[in-house]
């Protein structure tokens, strides 16, 4: 049920915007993810950023999370997210869609090593940029994929 003001009329849901704006700031995050665009991703970054890998890894800190991104472009050259479904309730924001990329190993950019995967993240955002990415995804074919990869290094 909307809220009404004295003359009956509903009122804005500013709730729903304010998540609107949210939400955009993690499209904008994933659009930035998937043009492997460094710049704009620190610019989205808060200074204290932290993020998570599936595995709870946590690395902090804007500047090490660049340099975490830099090499996992180089590993993934071609990474994207698929985002299918956001979600969010004030600065909290949760995607669902997928993931995938081909790891650049041993083998180079062969169709044996992409890796695609159902994936989820949550994002916490703060002042117009993401405080939290933290990943959830099932990597054991990713890592099954990666190491038949080293196995060709003989």
């Amino acid at each position: 049920m909307s809220k009404r003001n004295s003359n009956g009329r509903s009122l804005p849901n500013t709730r729903n915007k304010m998540n609107a704006y949210e939400i955009k700031v993690v499209e904008t995050f994933i659009a930035a993810i998937n043009r492997h665009d460094l710049s704009g991703l620190s610019s989205l970054m808060t200074e204290d950023h932290t993020f998570v890998d599936p595995a709870g890894r946590k690395i902090s800190g804007r500047e090490n999370m660049m340099a975490g991104w830099k090499g996992y472009f180089q590993m993934f050259p071609d990474y994207e997210i698929q985002a299918e479904r956001l979600l969010a309730d004030e600065a909290l924001v949760a995607v669902f869609g997928s993931a995938a990329g081909t790891y650049n190993g041993t083998r180079g950019l062969v169709a044996e090593n992409r890796i695609a995967m159902p994936a989820a993240w949550r994002a916490l955002v703060k002042d117009g940029k993401i405080k939290l990415w933290q990943v959830y995804a099932d990597w054991t074919e990713g890592c099954k994929t990666i190491e038949d990869d080293k196995k060709c290094a003989v």
